[in-house]
């Protein structure tokens, strides 16, 4: 029964429609027929595609099952992720035709109605990972993250020097632009220094140089304000400057040059204001922490798969499917302890 069942799902993947399914004379479904009244029996078919592709099938449907139990109240935005990356294909590509071929040559799917399959079944098992890391998360885990790596809303204003660099460049040239940037930053910190020995007021003197100098054009005419901000309100890039400002005290600015993606940087805290709760942030830690965890240690996909497939106590009936699928599951072990530990 569940060998009839996989031919009718493979077929639903595979073929455009199946209408009324002729049999032949031993009540084996035929696939195809010919005018002499032969057939190619389904389980013949079967026994063809189960040694080239057939195990990618039977995995993408056996995570399918398991992730839609699973996840039940994601599968309309799994949908719309489907939906979304075709659309983007056929944008990239052009139009239908390019995209159908495109996903012919690079990912070996016949129809993009496969291929939309294939990431909705992506989105779900990205779902399943990312909820099984934070499943596993200890509570010394989140104490040390909340104590290190939870930071309070800072008032925080910056002066970006942004290298001068093109692509046209020449290495030693790009070098040599981003030399000139930090060069500049530096001196900018020196007068800092300056205006500080004569006690100048520092937040007006940061302002005024904010203004004169920093490339921020967001910025610049407010003295280089930013606001109340705090990981993740702004581009990733200013996460640093979160990092560091939690080293300062209020009023003080940074003597050290903060390179970012952006450019290289000066900074000057305000003012500093109430850390959030443990309790409020139990939730953005577990993202945070499970997103480190995967990005450093990608066995967890491995593990989490595993988790869940062994939680609907999987058995292949099928002995050489069931062996194809524990070879495929030995080389996936191996393959991402070795990645995880380089």
């Amino acid at each position: 029964m569940k060998k009839k069942v996989l031919i009718l799902g493979v077929c639903s993947l595979l073929l455009c429609g199946c209408g009324k399914i002729p049999t032949l004379s031993n009540g084996d479904e035929a696939v195809v027929t010919f005018k002499d009244g032969d057939m190619i029996s389904a389980n013949d078919f079967y026994e063809e595609i189960k040694n080239s592709y057939g195990l990618d099938t039977l995995i993408n449907m056996i995570d399918k099952y398991v992730f839609e139990k699973e996840f039940p109240d994601e599968i309309e935005n799994a949908e719309a992720y489907g939906e979304a990356s075709v659309d983007q294909l056929i944008s990239y590509t052009g139009s239908e035709e390019d995209a159908l071929t495109y996903v012919q040559q690079y990912y070996g799917y016949q129809t993009l109605d496969a291929y939309k399959n294939f990431a909705y079944i992506g989105y779900l098992q990205s779902i399943a990972i990312e909820q099984y890391v934070k499943d596993n998360i200890t509570d010394e885990e989140l104490e040390e993250y909340y104590e290190n790596d939870v930071y309070p809303d800072m008032t925080i204003s910056h002066i970006l020097i942004t290298p001068d660099v093109t692509d046209d460049m020449s290495e030693d040239e790009q070098t040599e632009a981003e030399d000139a940037a930090k060069a500049q930053i530096e001196d900018i910190i020196a007068e800092l220094n300056e205006a500080k020995e004569n006690g100048e007021d520092i937040e007006e003197v940061f302002a005024n140089l904010a203004e004169e100098y920093s490339e921020d054009d967001d910025t610049k005419d407010d003295g280089g304000n930013l606001g109340e901000i705090n990981i993740g309100d702004l581009d990733s890039n200013y996460d640093e400057l979160i990092k560091a400002a939690s080293e300062l005290e209020d009023g003080e600015y940074s003597t050290e040059v903060i390179t970012t993606e952006l450019g290289y940087h000066v900074i000057l805290k305000t003012k500093t204001g109430e850390k959030a709760s443990y309790d409020d942030s139990v939730d953005s830690m577990k993202d945070a922490i499970a997103q480190d965890k995967l990005s450093t240690d990608q066995s967890l996909m491995v593990d989490a798969v595993r988790y869940y497939r062994d939680l609907y106590e999987l058995d292949i009936i099928d002995s050489e499917m069931d062996s194809q699928y524990g070879v495929y599951m030995n080389n996936l072990i191996n393959t991402y302890a070795s990645t995880s530990s380089n």
